[in-house]
């Protein structure tokens, strides 16, 4: 047996619904955590700092500064834990891995947001 005739149809099936995420992008990520033997769902928000697309699906990795402290989630794309995720914001980040991000001050780690056609069209259309 080929190992494509094995992962073809994972890659086919995939996640429905899931957003296109991009580097920079500030996110909110709801996954259920088990406490226990109860279970909740619980957000995380932060900027995706890194993306991994690999055959299994990839993974992409969100960080967020909590209480001075930096906090970093790596969230596997086909996880069943993954109950949804928000794209709060589209940022400009001009490399694929915003690895530098991890150095900065909070005010100097923010991005310009990236402007889509559709939101300069609607700005016009309000003026």
């Amino acid at each position: 047996m080929d190992i494509r005739e094995l992962v073809e149809p994972t890659i086919r099936r995939g996640r429905e619904g899931l957003p296109q995420l991009s580097p920079g992008d500030t996110v909110r990520v709801a996954f259920r955590v088990r406490e226990g033997d109860r279970e909740r769902i619980q957000n995380f928000q932060g900027m995706v700092i890194r993306l991994r697309r690999s055959v299994d699906g990839g993974r992409f990795t969100v960080r967020r500064v909590s209480y001075g402290v930096g906090v970093e989630y790596t969230f596997p794309f086909q996880s069943p834990l993954l109950e949804r995720i928000e794209v709060l914001r589209r940022g400009k980040a001009r490399r694929a891995k915003l690895y530098y991000m991890r150095n900065l001050s909070a005010k100097r780690a923010r991005l310009k947001e990236r402007r889509t056609k559709n939101a300069q069209a609607n700005s016009g259309e309000e003026a």
